[in-house]
């Protein structure tokens, strides 16, 4: 369990983004954004793979923020196939840096399950293009980046793609036909299904082992 949460309210494009904030214990070594699977198909901040993800960033020394998309709870808004969702990441990263001045100035995490893996990509992308502070970690979890393709996307070399061999609603093949093209690397989890039921452990030891190095 996370030491202490908190909810927050940052504002988007849309009006109130509706999020919640882990803290881990003691002083924190930098944070994490992390977000969530498709809200039209039951997504939200709580998904296990989401709290699984934040979770290893809290075990890791950093402040994890979670936000609901347009739509989802407390947030104002519709579903905006990625680019109002990412629209809204983009102002909530400037006010979380100046709401926790020292969390922002430590290592920084991006993480991203299905639909919040598009989010991610375009968000990362844009602080690229911006010439912005970039996040140190890019994770992308059942990666569904091609659906959401409003633009060409750079990733870092370095991207954790992590897939289930089954995965029942992001083809296991269309995470490789994505990563092929940017010549990443995709951990593939045997059995695994989109919600990688049964390897939520096998899950969270790639992350703690992809994180060990920040």
């Amino acid at each position: 369990m996370f030491l202490r949460t908190e909810k927050i309210i940052f504002q988007g494009g849309a009006g109130v983004v509706d999020c919640v904030v882990d803290h881990p214990e003691g002083a924190p070594r930098g944070w994490a954004l992390v977000l969530h699977p498709h809200p039209l198909y039951g997504g939200t901040r709580e998904n296990k793979i989401v709290t699984t993800m934040a979770r290893a960033c809290v075990e890791r020394g950093l402040v994890a923020v979670r936000p609901n998309f347009r739509g989802v709870g407390a947030s104002a808004g519709e579903f905006d196939q990625a680019l109002g969702e990412t629209a809204d990441m983009v102002e909530l990263v400037g006010q979380f840096e100046r709401a926790y001045p020292d969390a922002a100035a430590g290592a920084w995490v991006l993480a991203g399950f299905s639909f919040g893996t598009a989010v991610a990509a375009h968000l990362y992308t844009q602080r690229v293009e911006q010439r912005l502070r970039v996040p140190d970690r890019l994770i992308l979890i059942g990666c569904a980046v091609q659906r959401f393709h409003a633009r060409e996307v750079s990733l870092p070399a370095d991207t954790l793609m992590v897939h289930g061999e089954s995965d029942e609603v992001v083809p296991l093949s269309e995470g490789l036909d994505f990563a092929r093209v940017r010549d990443l690397p995709v951990t593939v989890v045997p059995d695994g299904s989109h919600f990688f039921h049964g390897k939520l452990l096998v899950l969270r030891q790639i992350l703690q082992t992809h994180l060990s190095g920040l």
